[in-house]
């Protein structure tokens, strides 16, 4: 089957050329419509994309606390008014802020989707009192205002923030208490909620629509709008800027490989439909597509790429060979083989088997080590190890059907007209193929010290992936160079408003809904009624207040079973006995005989003891404190923050000795869930290597008849993944979802390079060559080819570094390092180590002349 199936493809590929381009730009079409099922879907997080301690313990809360998750149904959506440099509560800015409501009160989309509640603003509240009329009309309060001297309406708004516990959730972090004066504030509308519990998108935009036409304040909204600016921003940015670079580098560097402006637009095209095809069988077979599968077309480009330098480095060194003499490469056997009659389909027939099986290698180890991403624990890269697996079988059948019968097609058609499309292979220049021929000369000179130095230099590598950065991904709003701003035209980055516009709500902003699901909660369960538990609890506490954990003016928010104690002890004079009798140390927190302080408790007020105070069948399960709101509509919550919301339940198990503590939020699930799926990635990149060491071993051995030389191929898998991680670690680039999800890309280029070169090293030999000069052919041949596909695709993603967002550049960074990695260990380390091999299992090569479907089925 391996040595029949690429003779019989070929022929029919080159014979039959027409139709099989037919038939693959009908299935092309085919597939293509199946882009439009794909089912888009994931969010930009990957919180609770895998179950964590953080998620766990949100559950319990839920299931087993009386939660205050708002009585009001309604959807909240806030509008911002900010006065940069000025005062946002000063009489003209309230006074705009009224005019706004009322402004948008007329439009209907707004009126049909708000519910009776009142619009709550610190514009509203101070104009009530300015009117002395809490149910003083819009138009009342703003001639109210207007009739009052600046310093009674700032004692109006110094009096409300004072007093009112909701007008205190509309001003910003950067707010003192005691004056007057905030550099913004936030308006929030109640509408009747939709089938997702948000706003209406027409109320929304309605918002939006009249929030943008006032500067002074400036007005905003985030939401769906923003969402949208931000998302169309970003892809005119991306476009304009970053793909005419990437464009720019891949036709010059594809040009400078391949010389030639057929071979450049076929072997795009192969590229362009194996990504299509990828997204179509998606599509057709409802896998939905997240944002995690931009890694897809990564790794297809890549091996596209490489695939088609192959089929026409391979296809080149066939034409040359028609003319060559007895000095040129190939035996006198397969010299006589080849005919001239039809050189255009000779050559691409046999061209096509010498890398058909090589390609076939290439897609199953490489499929193989995608489909390990079944153990990994999140759905997301579960379906991301189908998705390019499928993706990486459609570039295999793409560069075996459709690249070799449409260059077959051109190339006939031109040479009917006279052309000559003789060209020359990559490796056989003047300077690049004595440059790939040192490598052969320091593996015949010195093959011992290349191997110890490439394995030394992994192995520091990979003693780095402790010490890699973890980072959540959130959304960020990146500096961006001004040089960039300032290229004319389209081509120029446009700022992102809208994702400044969030930066700044999610850093001084917090929810003015009463939700107890967007607070902060701590949970501790153990042995809770301990003399100390208390005392541990409030510990933690104090350890996020000394941190700024907490936002400062959020800290009065917090409730803990503490608070709860003292509030009921206020109002009952025989449970505050009970309490003061429990605190030992007067420090007004009970530290003995607390279970009978908690039975008291539920006693006086099961409501109150209910809510941070779980009890079972008369056993005391948990304790609970409800910290500040959490960051409402802002960007995921950056590492620092989730790390010290961890330091609150280490600061409590640290206290508490057989307490357990875990705090929720938004951060600390964001950050768990790094640490989850970056385990994960771990186990997964361990069962692949071994599954392509395993594949390898047996198909070598089925193939070349040495399972030894199948081993030492995966080995440059293994280097690569320790050079990636030093290279990662030497150049800062963090460890997140998307650069974890990049191990399988490295395994994926790193096996692709490696197989190509020792496949066709075993196929030289095999031809009755000597060690060195199938080495060397293997490595000027087939290592041109790597090196046109290496350059390629670096300059590609190089170009992506002018992205100016962290994430972009880091994603960029890490392919870089991937395919030049995959290149070195495949063009340097890897001849040394078939060097030593060959010299091990034999003193005269191998031949295999007497079989001849060998020779051509185990090429490249």
């Amino acid at each position: 089957m391996l040595r029949t199936l690429p003779h019989r493809t070929a022929d029919v590929v080159t014979t039959h050329n027409y139709l099989v381009v037919i038939l693959a730009l009908v299935l092309t079409a085919g597939l293509v419509a199946g882009i439009t099922n794909a089912e888009m879907g994931g969010d930009g997080g990957f919180a609770g994309a895998v179950e964590t301690d953080v998620d766990e313990a949100e559950g319990y809360v839920q299931a087993n606390y009386e939660t205050d998750s708002g009585d009001d149904p309604a959807a909240h959506f806030p509008v911002y008014v900010r006065d940069d440099g000025g005062n946002a509560l000063s009489t003209d800015a309230l006074i705009a802020t009224l005019e706004y409501q009322q402004s948008v009160a007329e439009d209907d989309a707004v009126a049909d989707a708000q519910t009776d509640d009142e619009v709550l603003s610190i514009a509203s509240l101070v104009g009530t009192q300015a009117a002395s009329d809490p149910d003083a009309s819009l138009d009342e309060q703003i001639a109210a205002l207007e009739a009052a001297d600046e310093d009674e309406v700032a004692a109006l708004v110094e009096a409300t923030l004072a007093e009112d516990p909701r007008a205190q959730l509309l001003v910003p972090n950067s707010y003192a208490p005691g004056t007057a004066e905030a550099e913004s504030t936030q308006v929030v509308f109640a509408f009747e909620p939709t089938e997702d519990g948000e706003a209406s998108a027409d109320a929304q935009y309605a918002l939006a629509d009249g929030a943008a036409d006032r500067e002074t304040p400036e007005f905003f909204t985030l939401g769906e709008p923003a969402m949208d600016e931000m998302s169309e921003t970003s892809v005119e940015n991306t476009v304009f800027l970053v793909l005419p670079v990437v464009l720019g580098l891949i036709l010059a560097v594809a040009a400078f490989a391949y010389r030639d402006v057929v071979d450049v637009v076929v072997g795009l095209t192969g590229v362009l439909v194996s990504i299509l095809w990828m997204f179509g069988i998606l599509g057709w077979l409802g896998v939905e597509v997240g944002p995690a599968v931009v890694i897809g077309p990564v790794l297809i480009a890549g091996l596209s790429i490489d695939y088609g330098f192959h089929v026409f480095t391979r296809y080149r060194e066939e034409r040359e060979a028609l003319r060559a003499s007895d000095t040129r490469t190939g035996s006198e056997a397969a010299r006589e083989q080849r005919g001239p009659d039809d050189p255009v389909r000779s050559s691409m027939a046999r061209g096509l088997r010498a890398v058909a099986v090589a390609f076939g290698l290439v897609t199953i180890t490489a499929g193989i080590g995608f489909l390990a991403n079944v153990v990994n624990p999140v759905g997301t890269l579960q379906d991301l190890g189908i998705a390019i697996t499928l993706g990486v079988v459609s570039a295999f059948v793409v560069f075996v059907t459709l690249v070799p019968a449409l260059k077959v097609t051109i190339d006939d058609a031109l040479e009917r007209l006279g052309l000559d499309r003789r060209k020359r292979p990559l490796g056989a220049g003047a300077y690049v193929g004595p440059l790939l021929s040192s490598t052969v000369a320091l593996a015949r000179r010195a093959a011992p010290v290349v191997i110890v130095v490439a394995l030394l230099v992994a192995a520091g590598g990979a003693v780095a992936w402790t010490a890699l950065d973890e980072e959540t991904m959130g959304a960020e709003n990146p500096d961006v160079a001004e040089w960039k701003q300032e290229l004319p035209g389209p081509v120029g980055w446009e700022e992102n408003e809208a994702m400044a516009n969030q930066e700044y709500v999610g850093e001084q902003f917090r929810s003015a809904a009463a939700d107890e699901d967007d607070r902060v909660q701590l949970l501790v369960e153990g042995s809770v009624t301990d003399d100390n538990a208390l005392y541990a609890l409030e510990a933690g506490i104090d350890e996020g207040v000394e941190r700024g954990t907490f936002a400062e003016g959020r800290v009065d928010t917090i409730e803990t079973p503490t608070a709860v104690l003292n509030e009921v002890a206020a109002e009952d004079e025989e449970f505050a006995s009970t309490v003061e009798a429990a605190d030992t140390t007067g420090d007004g927190i009970p530290d003995s005989d607390l279970e009978a302080v908690y039975d008291h408790l539920y006693e006086v007020d099961a409501e109150a003891a209910s809510a941070v105070i779980e009890r079972e069948d008369g056993e005391y399960q948990s304790l609970r404190a409800i910290g500040p709101p959490q960051a409402a509509d802002g960007p995921a919550i950056d590492g620092d923050r989730s790390g010290n919301l961890f330091a609150v339940g280490d600061a409590v198990e640290a206290e508490g000795g057989d307490l357990e503590a875990t705090v929720v939020s938004d951060a600390t699930a964001e950050q768990a869930a790094i640490e989850r799926i970056t385990d994960g990635i771990v186990r997964v990149m361990i069962v692949a290597v071994a599954a392509v060491f395993l594949t390898l071993v047996a198909v070598y051995r089925r193939v070349h008849g040495s399972a030894t030389l199948g081993l030492l191929t995966a080995v440059p898998v293994a280097l690569v993944l320790g050079y990636v991680v030093g290279g990662m670690y030497l150049l800062d680039v963090p460890l997140n979802f998307l650069t974890a999800l990049l191990v399988s890309l490295v395994i994926g280029i790193g096996v692709d390079y490696s197989i190509h070169l020792s496949d066709r090293f075993a196929h030289e030999r095999a031809r009755g060559r000597t060690d060195l000069d199938a080495l060397e052919t293997a490595v000027t041949g087939t290592g041109g080819a790597l090196l046109g596909s290496m350059s390629t695709s670096v300059a590609a993603f190089a170009g992506m570094l002018v992205h100016p967002d962290p994430s972009f550049g880091n994603f960029a960074t890490l392919v870089v390092l991937a395919m030049v990695a995959a290149f070195v260990a495949s063009v340097v380390v890897l001849p040394s180590l078939l060097y030593l091999w060959a010299r091990s299992v034999s003193t005269e090569p191998a031949t295999e002349d007497a079989d001849p479907d060998v020779v051509v089925s185990t090429q490249d």
